[in-house]
């Protein structure tokens, strides 16, 4: 893995000379502002899928394509080996996140939030609830593009003491007035396009590019100062 050539093609996104392959005009804005880290840990994590892909397909071996949990074990594993080359990789990221940012203030079964009282910024330990880190990276990107007042932005990665592989970002602090209301949610969405996907769950949206889910109350603030609903976070993915 050629760190200088990443680094090159990093620095070409950020400055619109060429494109992520999976990602439109309007959503490279939430790739750029996600930060260098992001971008770079996604063209290491396509670098990854495609050397796979290509394996699988090569003369004499069964075309059968790579499954989700392989794909996913070699892009952390390559992850974290660019990441150490690019000394962005915090080998004991729990204490670190202690003593830097403050406690642990909530957690989720996606994040470990850390921060303290009047603090302008949370930081987040943030595990995959995707199929593959490369799509757990694309949630990120996508959400900035979407929610840019609760934009996350990526200074490293780690693994927990169970191993689990996270990713390092600061976000705003959304300071919660009340709940956000199911209609407001629904109102929100819809603006940006998204209808409900008829699951039932009231929860989860659709649109003709993106999957919108886990919108419940918990995760959508009225903020006080403009009495509208920020999302501070959910599930978004690229219909496939």
């Amino acid at each position: 893995m050629n760190i200088k050539e990443i680094d090159i093609q990093t620095k070409d996104i950020l400055y619109g000379r060429r494109n992520l392959p999976q990602f439109n005009q309007p959503e490279h804005a939430g790739v750029c502002s996600a930060g260098p880290l992001l971008i770079g840990a996604l063209i290491v994590c396509n670098i990854t899928r495609e050397s796979l892909s290509a394996s699988s397909h090569a003369a004499g071996s069964e075309r059968t394509s790579p499954s989700n949990w392989q794909i996913d074990e070699a892009q952390e594993q390559a992850v974290q080996q660019w990441a150490e080359a690019k000394g962005v990789w915090v080998a004991d990221a729990e204490e670190m996140l202690t003593q830097t940012y403050g406690p642990m203030m909530a957690q989720g079964a996606e994040a470990k939030v850390y921060g303290q009282s009047g603090d302008t910024h949370v930081v987040k330990a943030r595990t995959s609830i995707y199929a593959t880190l490369e799509r757990a990276l694309e949630a990120i990107a996508l959400h900035n593009w979407l929610f840019p007042e609760s934009i996350m932005r990526v200074f490293g990665f780690t693994r927990d003491a169970d191993g689990l592989f996270r990713i390092l970002l600061t976000q705003p602090y959304i300071e919660c007035k009340r709940l956000a209301l199911k209609s407001e949610i629904d109102d929100m969405v819809a603006a940006m396009g998204f209808h409900d996907n008829g699951d039932g769950n009231g929860v989860n949206y659709i649109s003709g590019r993106h999957h919108l889910e886990d919108m419940h109350p918990a995760n959508v603030f009225v903020e006080p100062l403009t009495d509208t609903p920020i999302c501070i976070d959910c599930i978004i993915k690229f219909r496939r």
